[in-house]
């Protein structure tokens, strides 16, 4: 078997596999404090048996470039407590000798789209989650792009709406697109969460019109033939097809991607699914590059 584990900030999924990659059983939990998280999933996952290899998906900022001293730890993330905690070192105690590779969970998210989703056998997509916070992940030339960190997305700065004179969410840059369109911001600005406000509420507009110009800066620079947008605040009636208007309306017919692939902002297929399955497809990649047999 291989094992998967998507640690998110409010919950975290843990999962085995078959060696196709594809979600075997699975066990969801609160995520807490970072060791009592840790200790729980890897209780889970040892119980099920031998394991050629574990993926994890996790929020972010973490250290997933391989040749930097960050890597396996998490970063300046706001969730408290678990700034600088070393993941990976927290997995390999109760799970020796088993292959461990990390990767942030909209990277995760994106390659199982690509593999088996909205994205399906595209060489280049992105995949945007919209959340307490957002992110994104992109796969170019199919390949994951990392960078000397990765995609930081949701910090963007985009030009604001000229009738909106919210301050912002993010504590780093207030009016960056996360500070602007993330779930908090929706619930801060409007007094309600994004889920409680009618498909006609003002607040969809203005969340489309900020989508949008963050999805313009991708395509201007990465050029993705999909962008598939996951995440709570997603889940809204006509969601996607309202960011999809604001977004040509903002290209003015200049992008052909745009007119190559319609529809072109699309939810996931994988649905809650797509970051666990994700962290499963990369640890068959690292079974595979670690030399453990599969099958």
């Amino acid at each position: 078997m291989i094992a998967g584990i998507e640690l998110g900030g409010g919950k975290t999924v843990v999962a085995v596999s078959d060696d196709d990659g594809s979600l075997g059983e699975q066990f969801r939990f609160p995520t807490t404090t970072p060791h009592e998280t840790l200790a729980t999933a890897a209780e889970w996952i040892a119980a099920q048996g031998s394991i050629a290899a574990l993926g994890i998906a996790a929020f972010g900022p973490v250290g997933i470039n391989r040749d930097a001293p960050s890597y396996g730890r998490m970063l300046q993330t706001p969730k408290p407590g678990w700034p600088d905690f070393d993941l990976l070192s927290a997995l390999a105690g109760p799970l020796p000798g088993v292959p461990l590779i990390l990767e942030t969970d909209v990277n995760a998210a994106v390659l199982a789209e690509v593999a088996a989703g909205a994205a399906l056998a595209c060489r280049n997509a992105a995949y945007i989650t919209i959340g307490t916070g957002i992110g994104a992940g992109l796969i170019v030339d199919g390949h994951i792009l990392h960078g000397d960190l990765h995609s930081e997305f949701g910090h963007l700065n985009v030009p604001r709406h000229p009738d909106d004179d919210y301050a912002g969410f993010c504590r780093y840059h207030g009016d960056c697109l996360e500070g602007l369109a993330c779930g908090p911001s929706i619930a801060t600005r409007w007094g309600k969460p994004a889920h409680k406000l009618p498909a006609d509420h003002p607040a969809w507009d203005l969340e489309a019109w900020y989508l949008a110009q963050g999805i313009l800066a991708l395509l201007a620079i990465a050029s993705p033939s999909r962008v598939i947008i996951g995440g709570g605040v997603s889940q809204a009636d006509g969601f996607h097809a309202k960011v999809e208007a604001r977004l040509r309306d903002l290209a003015h017919g200049y992008f052909s991607t745009l007119q190559d692939h319609q529809p072109y902002v699309v939810p996931p297929v994988l649905a809650q699914n797509a970051g666990i399955q994700g962290a499963l497809l990369l640890a068959c990649r690292e079974a595979t590059r670690a030399g453990t047999p599969l099958g």
